[in-house]
């Protein structure tokens, strides 16, 4: 008997999803690709694939990732409780080139008034930046 022919299952908009927010939690995390992947059994690329949305993360997969980056696998999708539209906007945030970094540093200022002044030089920077782009 011949069975029919099932299309090979592609990676979605969610699956991009979840790829983008395991590269952020990782790099939060000081992670490189390939430690990751040692750490639960897959090389550097497919941990690139994941991050990329090129392949799909299955359930015992994404449940090993979790546990490496010390989250609930709930991290990874929208919705979390308590999360929403919050947890996308700030995931949408830490996509941008160098926001890790910036945060590792400024986490690293102990003093609160320097904190203050470094968010002020920021700020300053940000509104001269949308004042050249008007």
């Amino acid at each position: 008997m011949d069975t029919p022919s099932v299309p090979p299952k592609r990676a979605t908009e969610q699956d991009r999803l979840v790829g983008e927010r395991i590269k952020v939690l990782r790099k939060s995390k000081g992670i490189s690709q390939t430690a990751l992947g040692s750490s639960i059994g897959v090389t550097f690329q497919q941990i690139q694939k994941y991050e990329n949305g090129v392949n799909r993360v299955g359930a015992s997969r994404l449940s090993d990732i979790a546990r490496v980056l010390e989250v609930r696998v709930s991290s990874f999708y929208d919705g979390d409780e308590g999360g929403g539209r919050d947890r996308a906007e700030v995931f949408g945030f830490l996509r941008t080139h160098g926001a890790i970094d910036l945060l590792h540093a400024f986490s690293e200022i102990e003093d609160d008034q320097l904190r203050r002044e470094v968010l002020a030089i920021v700020r300053t920077v940000a509104r001269i930046e949308q004042v050249r782009g008007s």
